[in-house]
């Protein structure tokens, strides 16, 4: 017999002309000791399904059932890791815990009820952590006492609903295993869903696609051997073609064909495309050494003392080169985009763009956050149309809106134009963002983890759509990422940068793979996995603080006194 069962559920919300269906026809078994991995975009029912599982919902056709039995609402025998930690803030590690044992075991006494306590605590690796609350622990540890306590439970069924998704790619990686090691202990049955597909691949036994319709996709059976380490996965030939088998069908499925936009670009010349200087010598526009980083430095006063945060960063950039910046978190990639984007002050050394330095911000230099900071009352067209009139001063307004219509189209926003962002989904948000970038008609287009608030399979829409439309302009581009993938996708090089602090350039890839790249084209090239094994050793290297091994385009530097302390 089946632990969970679903049979022929229908999930839907509201009434009437308001009534939205979420779940189709869902049949579904899930096995004693099974690790099932419910793989899917976002919005297509994920977190409904395990809601349903957990008796949190119900459905409103059909039937759950857990061990034969229909499930009428939640219980101690299914545990649920939510994305959110879900702490009590006043209580410490333990406490929080304790709540967990104190609902379960009540006849135990005192001691006994401390030791099961300790058990899992330790379990989880916080045995050094018991009386911290959670605003002393960081995310990682947050979510460590979140699987601590639904451990402690003695849950038949462990349901996991995206627990790793607001994690650094580090910290998301190192807990993911944690949660293989404690599964592979006590064979408990796990229901893990995600978007990431390396996740799946590397937790599961069985990986089912959730369509965006709400129904249940192809399944796909993982024979890899356990236990699975990260960096031999890259080598494992079954790893390779079942990561193109599953990240095809989930494009297929889910990113519709891109209908070209109507609208041509029309020939407008933004103020600083060419410059006056430029002009007058008669000469046309640098190539080489067209973005140049020499000596940069960022310092931050600290009540100890002068912190270094970068040091030494040695770059040079030419017109139309993409650059992929990445490196562990607290490595300075963002500090070195922001002092290029003019919002951040040098501290010593010089940035210098098609032969200018740069002093304050500026139009020439679009920049592309992470959140895209939209005016929510306005529309997407007028938040594209914010800074056109500086940028085009000479065109008509009919141009202008010509120049704004023509990115929106360009990003799949054809039909949502005159949509107001508080409307709109953050992926929606992201390509307005993305818009905007382009319609300034940048020198440099400065983009700092872009991606990063999105599920990954809308992160891989918005690749295809960024590096669609600056195939178009071959604009200067630097992209700072956490994503391997990512980096890899987007760069013509790409720049590792050594942990902080006194960050530096440890070692520079150059990516020599064909454009125009689609993710499903690079996962099919025999040198790709070869480059993102070099990107990999390289953040494997630096994991634990490491000391840098000297490389071509960068500058080796000392063991920093964190380094040294970790050896």
């Amino acid at each position: 017999m089946a632990v969970l069962e679903f049979k022929n559920v229908e999930k839907s919300f509201g009434e009437g002309t308001g009534k939205s269906d979420v779940l189709n026809g869902i049949d579904l078994k899930v096995e004693e000791g099974e690790f099932l991995v419910i793989l899917g975009f976002s919005g297509s029912g994920k977190t409904t399904l395990i809601n349903l599982m957990a008796g949190l919902e119900f459905p409103s056709k059909g039937e759950v059932r857990f061990r034969g039995a229909p499930i009428t609402g939640p219980g101690r025998e299914r545990g649920v890791i939510f994305q959110s930690y879900s702490l009590m803030p006043w209580l410490t590690v333990d406490g929080n815990v304790r709540l967990a044992v104190d609902t379960v075991y009540p006849e135990l006494s005192r001691a006994e009820k401390q030791a099961k306590v300790d058990h899992y605590v330790d379990m989880v690796g916080l045995g050094h952590a018991k009386t911290r609350r959670p605003a002393e622990l960081s995310g990682g540890m947050r979510q460590r006492v979140n699987v601590a306590r639904a451990l402690a439970m003695s849950p038949d069924v462990l349901l996991l609903d995206e627990p790793l998704s607001a994690l650094d790619a580090l910290t998301r990686a190192n807990l993911a295993d944690e949660i293989e090691q404690i599964w592979g202990a006590d064979k408990k049955t796990c229901v893990l869903i995600t978007n990431d597909v390396d996740e799946a691949i590397i937790l599961a036994d069985r990986i089912i696609a959730l369509n965006p319709d709400g129904t249940l996709g192809e399944e796909f059976k993982v024979d890899i051997p356990r236990p699975r380490d990260r960096s031999e996965m890259n080598h494992h030939d079954g790893f390779k073609d079942l990561r193109a088998k599953v990240t095809k069908y989930l494009m297929d499925v889910g990113i519709k064909a891109k209908v070209e936009g109507r609208k041509v670009l029309p020939d407008v010349t933004a103020i600083h495309d060419v410059p006056a200087a430029v002009l007058e010598a008669g000469g046309s526009p640098r190539i080489d050494k067209f973005l140049v980083f020499s000596q940069l430095h960022k310092i931050y006063p600290t009540p100890k003392g002068p912190l270094t945060v970068v040091e030494d960063f040695d770059l040079k950039v030419n017109k139309g080169e993409f650059i992929s910046l990445i490196g562990h978190s607290g490595c300075g990639k963002s500090t070195v985009l922001t002092m290029a984007a003019g919002l951040n002050p040098i501290s010593k050394g010089v940035i210098t763009l098609d032969g200018r330095g740069i002093f304050g911000a500026n139009p020439e230099r679009a920049v592309v956050f992470q959140s895209p900071n939209l005016f929510p009352w306005l529309t997407a067209k007028e938040n594209v149309a914010i800074g056109a009139d500086k940028v085009y001063p000479k065109s008509s307004a009919a141009e202008r809106q010509d120049v704004v219509e023509y990115y929106l189209e360009r990003v799949g926003l054809a039909d949502a134009m005159d949509k107001p962002a508080v409307d709109m989904s953050n992926g929606m948000k992201q390509r307005v963002g993305i818009a905007r970038a382009f319609a300034l008609s940048p020198k440099l287009l400065l983009l700092d983890e872009p991606f990063g608030m999105l599920d990954s399979l809308t992160r891989w829409e918005l690749q295809e759509v960024l590096m669609e439309v600056w195939s178009r302009t071959k604009v200067t581009a630097v992209c700072v990422t956490h994503d391997v993938d990512e980096a890899i996708l987007l760069a013509d090089r790409v720049v590792m940068m050594t942990n902080g602090p006194q960050a530096t350039i440890g070692k520079i890839t150059k990516v020599d793979l064909p454009r125009p790249r689609t993710r499903k084209a690079l996962l099919e090239h025999p040198d790709y996995y070869t480059y993102r094994q070099e990107v990999l050793d390289f953040l494997e290297e630096y994991e634990h603080g490491n000391a840098p091994t000297p490389a071509s385009g960068g500058t080796p530097k000392k063991p920093s006194p964190k380094a040294i302390a970790a050896e």
